[in-house]
């Protein structure tokens, strides 16, 4: 017997995940190249900003 209550199932879990639509595979052997300094200083800036935001209101 489960040990999970059965009201506290996620049933959005309960079948496995699709399979990625084939226009989300890379083709050919480009791979990503990583980000630069500038690119992730940026990146840190604007997730400080999202963070610090005030949420809108729904």
């Amino acid at each position: 017997m489960s040990s999970t209550p059965h009201n506290d199932v996620d049933h959005a879990l309960a079948y496995p995940e699709p399979p990625a639509h084939p226009n989300w595979r890379r083709r050919g052997t480009a791979k990503p190249w990583p980000l630069t300094a500038d690119q992730q200083k940026h990146n840190r800036e604007l997730l400080d900003l999202a963070l610090r935001k005030p949420r809108a209101a729904a």
